[in-house]
């Protein structure tokens, strides 16, 4: 027989949570999402540098 793992303890506080399942999020445009805020995040640093 394979041994089983042993699953690691939680912390009283969260074990005191219920539990929780996160559904996953599924997204086709998560590349698009990512590349519009970075190119945000980008252009107001250099504004910001500028003025």
């Amino acid at each position: 027989m394979k041994p089983q793992p042993v699953p690691p303890r939680r912390h009283p506080f969260r074990a005191s949570l219920p539990r929780m399942a996160s559904l996953p999020v599924s997204s086709d445009d998560s590349d698009l999402k990512l590349f519009a805020v970075s190119f945000t995040a980008f252009f107001i640093c250099f504004y910001t540098f500028l003025l």
